[in-house]
């Protein structure tokens, strides 16, 4: 049976593995090949009858607005059997446009037989329309039939021939158009244009270049035509002739800065060096504005380029020029950019300078390297300066001719060498910035010298090797320099950092104090903590003591870590303070950093500090709104921290906004108990069985009694209700 799976006849084959392997994919094969056949057998059946469907929408009595969804859906499910009943919509002026829609998705012949057909009975807009769906499937049966429509009064009729001749394409009508082209007038002969322009493109997509350039030039020399369309037509002149390059010299000469630009453009698109040297050539006599866009187009093509003209233009000239120039040599320049570029870096004007510095720093060139190196051993002033500074921003070791400007008479070269050095010297070479930054030759050089340290120990892969080098340095160095040293430590993080601090912190040396809890206080890790809380608790002088707290809060308000974690922090920061703005600062943790376990500590700062109790328990109140389990939470902390319960009776109670209120009396007596606080479950919506009055600010009136004494409160919608003491 034809199609049918045979079995092998020999026992062998269907032991052996590799047959066995072969005979299951067989089988897997012809499994998917047949359920895939079955679906779309299925699909097809499926569309067909959708179809069906559809087509019987449009012959019923339908409305015209059912139909015309229908014509839409035809597009995507209409076959040869829905042209006739779309074709008969083709002469109804409310549902030609969505039969058309259809009619220019289905495929096959009969769709642009039915457009063809409709041609000799529309008129006016449905013409028009009729004309842009043959344009559209590109139909060449109906060029003989739209050719006379290029003489039709109705002008949108000529213009829609026009431009569906040109989508068409084809000998027949690209004649039609080159003759009707000539003579004509305003927008008939821009649709005229817009078709010779579609027809050229068809003839670059078939090969043929030539005939497309003809095309392309007839447009283009038109005066009498729109802008737009003449620029459209040079720039297709351009990539379709192979002389194309001449042209697009004499648009980028050109005075007419709509053609100057379409120059530009169009040499973005044009492929080989060729194009970049002719761009470049222009250079000489381009004024600074044009010299500085033909640059930025040599830059966006993207090829490397050694030109001379770019390579002079770098040196000399307009800033603007020179800052293009150098663009475009960072980017694609070859070794010959090297040395324009240095002293292009080492140049007056700071703009052209940071620009050659950039560029140098991503030059990509084999040896640029090595080379720096060797410019450096021979280079003197300004330029050895520029040279450093390169060298830094590349990183390039080079400790040993760096070194040398370390001595050097000219304080802005030691600064270059000391910059330098700190962006590149390794671990093995760092005590040469340590002996410049605690024993400095010249004092001037000092701060220099210490920036330069603090780059190198920071990017240092082995930063504790490097602290512990610094540590060793600080013994014998000025009080100042060790307080410097300090910063750095800071900036560097990690263990040794860390105990030095610590032990300095403790010292009886104010100037050693001050240095280490300052740079404690801005630690960047959490592992500071036990640190910090050392120096809270034993650091000579209130002073540090109390900032050596301050930075211990920081911890929990500033990284993350669990809820237990920054509660227990908080918790110990508050038993070591005495003061009600250390206090705040807990609060505002709490704030931050809402969960159950910081309404503890709400709690806790509301039994420390009268002046912060109310406050403490409305963000106590406002946490159990946030977390789960925070309302009943709430309520037990405020009766563990209450001195003795309170007597709380709501006398009356009210929600809404002006005369839209609600009584909530009954509602809100639920949640009383013996503290001020009423722990709603949810939003006041919720609690109180709907909103009074939507979309407009509301608040909460409470009437009550505390411990016998009338009180009276308001609150905003859904803050925290914390009935306060009369």
């Amino acid at each position: 049976m034809a199609g049918a799976i045979t079995t092998p006849n020999t026992d062998h084959a269907m032991t052996h593995p590799t047959t066995l392997r072969l005979w299951a994919t067989c089988i897997a094969l012809a499994v998917l090949c047949a359920t895939a056949r079955t679906a779309g057998a299925a699909d097809e059946v499926d569309k067909q009858a959708r179809e069906a469907e559809l087509i019987a929408v449009l012959l019923a009595d339908s409305p015209k607005s059912e139909k015309a969804i229908t014509c839409k859906k035809l597009a995507i499910y209409g076959s040869a059997q829905a042209v006739p009943a779309l074709a008969d919509l083709l002469t109804d002026a409310e549902l030609i446009s969505w039969a058309r829609i259809a009619l220019e998705a289905i495929p096959g012949p009969e769709a642009d037989a039915a457009l063809r057909d409709a041609l000799g009975k529309v008129e006016g807009r449905s013409l028009v329309g009729v004309v842009n769906s043959l344009g559209v499937r590109e139909d060449p049966a109906a060029v003989e039939l739209i050719i006379p429509l290029l003489k039709r009064e109705d002008e949108h009729v000529a213009e829609a021939a026009a431009v569906a001749l040109g989508k068409i394409g084809g000998d027949a009508a690209v004649a039609a158009l080159k003759e009707a082209f000539p003579a004509a007038k305003d927008a008939r002969k821009d649709a005229l244009a817009e078709g010779l322009i579609l027809a050229a493109e068809g003839l670059v997509a078939e090969g043929e270049s030539k005939e497309a350039a003809s095309l392309y030039d007839l447009v283009r020399q038109a005066e009498d035509l729109h802008l737009q369309r003449r620029l459209t037509a040079t720039r297709g002149a351009v990539r379709s002739r192979e002389d194309g390059l001449e042209l697009l010299v004499t648009l980028l000469r050109s005075q007419d800065k709509p053609f100057f630009y379409i120059g530009l453009s169009t040499a973005r698109e044009l492929q080989g060096e060729e194009v970049s040297g002719a761009i470049a050539a222009e250079l000489t006599t381009a004024t600074p504005e044009r010299a500085a866009l033909l640059l930025k187009v040599i830059e966006d093509r993207g090829e490397t380029v050694s030109s001379p003209v770019i390579l002079e233009a770098v040196a000399k000239g307009e800033p603007a020029v020179r800052i293009a120039a150098i663009g475009v040599l960072g980017k694609y320049g070859d070794a010959a950019a090297i040395d324009p570029l240095i002293a292009a870096a080492a140049d007056r004007n700071d703009d052209v300078a940071a620009a050659a510095l950039d560029a140098l720093a991503n030059l990509s060139v084999e040896g640029v390297d090595e080379k720096l190196i060797s410019l450096l051993k021979q280079a003197e002033g300004a330029r050895r300066i520029a040279i450093m500074r390169v060298i830094g921003k590349r990183r390039v070791e080079a400790t040993d001719a760096l070194v040398d400007s370390l001595d050097a008479d000219d304080g802005a070269e030691r600064a270059a060498a000391l910059a330098a050095l700190g962006e590149t010297v390794g671990p093995d070479n760092l005590t040469v910035l340590i002996e410049r930054a605690t024993a400095s030759k010249h004092a001037e050089d000092r701060d220099a010298a210490l920036a330069a340290l603090k780059t190198a120990c920071v990017r240092m892969g082995d930063r504790e090797a490097a602290a512990k080098k610094l540590v060793a340095a600080m013994s014998d160095a000025s009080l100042q320099t060790q307080c410097e040293l300090l910063d750095i430590l800071g900036a560097m993080e990690g263990e040794t950092a860390l105990a030095t601090l610590a032990r300095l912190g403790k010292q009886d040396r104010d100037e050693l104090q001050d240095a280490a809890t300052q740079v404690l206080g801005r630690w960047m890790t959490a592992d500071a903590a036990s640190t910090l809380l050392d120096l809270a608790k034993n650091a000579p002088g209130e002073k540090y003591r109390l900032r050596a707290l301050r930075g211990y809060l920081r911890l929990a308000r500033q990284f993350t870590m669990s809820d237990p974690r920054r509660a227990e922090i908080c918790l110990t920061g508050l038993a070591l303070a005495d003061r009600d703005e250390e206090r705040k600062l807990v609060l505002e943790i709490v704030e931050r950093w809402p969960s159950y376990e910081m309404m503890r500590v709400a709690a806790q700062v509301a039994r420390q500090s009268p002046a912060l109790r109310q406050d403490a328990v409305k963000l106590l109140a406002a946490t159990a709104q946030q977390v789960a389990g925070g309302p009943e939470g709430a309520r037990e902390l405020l009766k563990a921290m209450s001195d003795a319960p309170v007597k709380i009776e709501i006398v009356n109670a009210t929600y809404g906004a002006a005369d839209q209120r609600k009584d909530v009396t009954a509602a809100l007596k639920k949640y009383v108990a013996d503290i001020p606080l009423l722990p709603l479950p949810g939003k006041y919506n919720e609690a109180f069985g709907g909103d009074p009055a939507p979309g407009v600010p509301k608040d909460l009136v409470v009437e009550y009694s505390f411990d016998g004494k009338a009180g009276k409160a308001t609150f905003a919608e859904n803050a925290p209700i914390v009935l306060p003491k009369p």
